[in-house]
C-alpha cells in the first residue's frame, strides 16, 4: 500500500469516527436497566410457545444464509463462464449475470420460504404459498430492477475515463443519494386510511412534530412505522395494531414511539448511518474484484455478489447495534410523552403472544437478527422510567 492510500484511508477512518459519534448523539439518558426475569414477567406457557417457535425460526435463518453463501460461492468460482455465451458489451453481460445470480439465489431461498409458511401455520400466524412460491413476483421484478440499475451505476463510473479503482468514491454518493430519494417518495405510495383518535393531536404536540398518521390494511400482524422526509413524513399503523386485543393506551404508546422516531430525525440518521456503511461497501468490492479486472468487466460481477452478502453479512451486527439504538430512543421518548409506563409493560408483554418473539433470545441471536431491543429489555426500561424518571 502506497503512502497516499495509506493517508487516504486514515483520513477516511478518521471522518468516518467522528461522524459515527455525531450520529450516534441522543436524548437517551445514562442509565442502567434492572434485571427482570422473563418466567416472572410472562406466562409459562406463552414463554415457552415464543421460545420454541422463535428456536426454529433462527435455524431457518441460519441453514438459508448458509445455503445463500453455498450458491453464491459456486456462482463467483464458475459464473464467468456464462460471458462467453453473451453477446452484449460489457455492461450488459454484467446485467445477464446479475440476472442469473438473483435467480440462483430465488431459487436457493424458496424452500426456506415454503418451510417458513409451513411453520407460521402450526402456530396460527399467516403465510401464503402462494404469495411464498410465485405470489410476489411484483416485489421480486422490482428488485432484480434494482440490481440491474446499481449494476449499471456501479459499472458505468467503473468504465469512466480515469476513474480506475476509484469508481468507489463517487458511487457511494449517488447510492445516498438513491436512498434520500426513496426515502421522500415512498410514504406517497403507501396509501391507506386515515386514523382518527382523540389523543393524536396531544401527541403531536408533545413530540413537536404534526404529520398524517394512516392505517394499512391486507396485514395480520401488529406492526407500525414512521418514514418520509420533510413533507412526506408520515407514521403507518398496521390494522391489527389498532384492533383488539390493543387497548387505545397502548395504541397512544405506538403512536408516541413512532412520532418519536419523526421528533429525533431518525429517518435522516438512518441515512446518515447508510452513508457510512456504503463507503467501506463500497471499498470493499473494488478490492475484492482487481483479481477478475474490476468492477467496469462483467466477470466481476458473480464475485461482486458474493463479496456484497459477505461483508452486509458482517456489517449486519453493528447495523443492528444501530438500529437497536435509535429504537430505545423512541422508546423513551413515548415514555416522555405519555408518562404511561403501564401501557408500554402491557404493549411489549402482548408483543410476545401476539408475534411470538422471543423476550430474550439467545446471544447470536440477539447479535445478527434483533434490531429492536428485546421485549425484556423494552419492559426494563419501562420500569426504570416508573422508578428513576422525573
Amino acid at each position: 500500500m502506497t503512502r497516499g492510500r495509506a493517508a487516504l484511508l486514515l483520513a477516511f477512518g478518521a471522518v468516518w469516527t467522528v461522524a459515527a459519534w455525531l450520529l450516534w448523539r441522543s436524548s437517551l439518558p445514562a442509565y442502567h436497566l434492572p434485571y427482570l426475569d422473563e418466567h416472572v414477567l410472562f406466562p409459562a406457557h406463552a414463554l415457552q410457545r415464543a421460545q420454541h417457535y422463535s428456536s426454529v425460526e433462527d435455524l431457518f435463518w441460519l441453514a438459508k444464509t448458509i445455503t445463500q453463501l453455498v450458491v453464491l460461492g459456486f456462482f463467483a468460482r464458475y459464473g464467468v463462464r456464462w460471458t462467453r455465451e453473451s453477446a452484449a458489451g460489457p455492461i450488459g453481460t454484467g446485467m445477464l449475470l446479475g440476472m442469473i445470480g438473483f435467480a440462483l439465489v430465488w431459487a436457493a431461498e424458496l424452500p426456506f420460504a415454503v418451510l417458513d409458511v409451513w411453520w407460521r401455520h402450526r402456530y396460527g400466524l399467516s403465510g401464503s404459498y402462494v404469495q411464498a412460491t410465485v405470489g410476489n413476483w411484483f416485489a421480486l421484478g422490482a428488485q432484480f430492477v434494482l440490481l440491474c440499475v446499481a449494476l449499471a451505476i456501479v459499472m458505468g463510473l467503473a468504465r469512466a475515463r480515469g476513474m480506475g479503482d476509484r469508481w468507489w468514491l463517487p458511487t457511494a454518493p449517488v447510492f445516498v443519494g438513491l436512498r434520500i430519494l426513496l426515502a421522500f417518495v415512498t410514504p406517497w405510495l403507501l396509501g391507506g386510511s386515515a386514523f382518527h383518535a382523540p389523543y393524536v393531536a396531544a401527541l403531536e404536540r408533545t413530540e413537536h412534530v404534526r404529520v398524517p398518521v394512516r392505517v394499512l390494511s391486507g396485514f395480520s400482524e401488529p406492526n407500525a412505522f414512521a418514514t418520509g422526509l420533510g413533507a412526506s413524513r408520515r407514521v403507518f399503523l398496521w390494522k391489527p395494531i389498532v384492533e383488539p386485543p390493543f387497548a387505545p393506551r397502548m395504541d397512544r404508546f405506538v403512536l408516541a414511539h413512532e412520532l418519536g422516531h419523526l421528533a429525533h430525525n431518525h429517518i435522516w440518521k438512518s441515512i446518515g448511518w447508510y452513508a457510512l456503511f456504503a463507503f467501506p461497501l463500497a471499498f470493499a468490492l473494488a478490492v475484492a474484484t482487481q483479481r477478475r479486472g474490476g468492477m467496469g468487466v462483467a466477470a466481476a460481477v458473480p464475485l461482486a455478489i458474493l463479496v456484497y452478502v459477505v461483508v452486509q453479512l458482517v456489517e449486519l451486527p453493528l447495523q443492528n447495534v444501530v438500529t437497536r439504538h435509535l429504537e430505545a430512543e423512541a422508546d423513551w421518548s413515548a415514555l416522555r410523552a405519555t408518562h404511561d409506563p403501564a401501557a408500554g409493560r402491557q404493549l411489549f408483554r402482548l408483543f410476545a403472544s401476539q408475534t411470538l418473539e422471543d423476550p430474550n433470545p439467545p446471544g447470536w441471536d440477539y447479535v445478527f437478527l434483533q434490531n429492536h431491543p428485546t421485549l425484556l429489555q423494552r419492559i426494563e426500561m419501562t420500569r426504570h422510567y416508573a422508578r428513576d424518571a422525573p
